[in-house]
């Protein structure tokens, strides 16, 4: 399996390769990484992927930017799976 099929973020299909090569480009944050790659922004708020994009984020000496690692946001209110299907 190569770097190219490796799904990162599943809501939003972004792939390793992707966040790498953004990560070498522009040597950019996690947060940063996720508003330039959408990893993270899905339909789950990051709670798959958001771990593993802030580890692919750490700077070489194993510091963190400048910033917070990325954080979890829930739904603003809860939705059924019932509700969101009668919604369709």
């Amino acid at each position: 399996m190569n770097e190219a099929s490796i799904i990162v973020c599943r809501c939003e299909e972004v792939t390793l390769e992707h966040i790498r090569e953004t990560l070498r480009q522009h040597g950019c944050s996690a947060r940063e990484t996720k508003l330039r790659t959408r990893a993270g922004m899905g339909i789950c708020g990051g709670r798959t992927c958001r771990p593993l994009l802030d580890r692919l984020a750490i700077m070489p000496g194993g510091n963190f930017p400048s910033e917070l690692p990325l954080k979890v946001q829930p739904p603003v209110r809860p939705v059924s799976f019932a509700d969101w299907g009668q919604s369709l």
